[in-house]
């Protein structure tokens, strides 16, 4: 039964789909390379920020046949912080990280990412002599905090700002400030492994509740094993709908399920809208 208010962003009731490489979605995407993000601050976890990083990162990933499988949220605690990292980074073929690489003292992602790999944290000479040159003066003990690094890591171009992130082994180390995180991301793709493209397609009807289709939705999927379908209710101007998703990679048998998903909306007497429904 859909609850009086559910949260829409948080709550998606889907079909098919799991978390972790025993899932439905690590078999159906089996070729493609399997990712996880670790977002790392006290301020996402108090409510004081709201994160809108994931959306970039699982776009791009998307983009790039990489399967993100896993995000995890952990605060300001180095013990907290190794031993997410050391899980995640054994779990996927790759862990990206955001927040904690600043120049204060709850900056402390970076040292946390040497203690797990138990390699030193230490000033990465290049880094720093960019880093001097280009703020002289301004350069400080504090900013150098930003130039030091795990023993061996490579530095992630930074073309929104000057501080680096980094990647050491299979972990790419990014900044929790979305500019700078996104200029990151687009600097590091070129480097990463790639995967069959992830693709979507949507429909979506008002008025449509999900218990009216939830048997037909199952049988959808039950014909297209190969992909995630899911079901997504929303709520607009005072109506609820849903929304129906097919994802894989396998394109026309994306566009057959959305076809077949079309038809079942319309046969609850709703005029079926193709792409998700609008933000407001």
């Amino acid at each position: 039964m859909m609850p009086a208010e559910p949260s829409e962003s948080l709550q998606p009731s889907e079909v098919g789909i799991a978390h972790g490489d025993g899932g439905a979605a690590g078999r159906k995407l089996k070729d493609n390379p399997s990712a996880a993000i670790l977002i790392i601050g006290n301020e996402i976890l108090s409510g004081r920020t709201q994160d809108v990083n994931v959306q970039f990162i699982a776009q791009r990933l998307g983009e790039l046949g990489i399967k993100l499988q896993e995000v995890r949220v952990v605060p300001d605690v180095p013990n907290r912080i190794i031993s997410a990292v050391n899980e995640l980074r054994a779990s996927y073929n790759m862990l990206f990280t955001t927040g904690g690489i600043g120049p204060t003292h709850d900056d402390i992602t970076s040292e946390c990412v040497a203690a797990a790999f138990g390699v030193p944290w230490e000033l990465h000479e290049d880094t720093d002599r960019e880093m001097s040159a280009k703020m002289g003066e301004r350069y400080n003990a504090a900013r150098q905090r930003m130039a030091t690094m795990p023993r061996g890591a490579i530095p992630i171009r930074n073309e929104a700002s000057i501080a680096p992130g980094f990647t050491i082994g299979n972990v790419h180390v990014m900044a929790g400030v979305p500019r700078i995180m996104q200029a990151m991301m687009l600097a590091l793709e070129p480097s990463l492994p790639h995967g069959e493209r992830i693709e979507m397609r949507a429909v979506h009807g008002m008025g449509v509740m999900e218990g009216a289709i939830a048997e037909g939705l199952s049988a959808i999927q039950a014909r297209f094993p190969a992909l995630d379908l899911g079901s997504y209710p929303f709520r607009r101007e005072g109506i609820w709908g849903v929304a129906l998703v097919a994802k894989g990679t396998d394109l026309p048998a994306i566009e057959e399920a959305t076809r077949q998903a079309t038809d079942l909306i319309a046969a609850q007497g709703v005029e079926p809208v193709q792409g998700e429904p609008s933000v407001s």
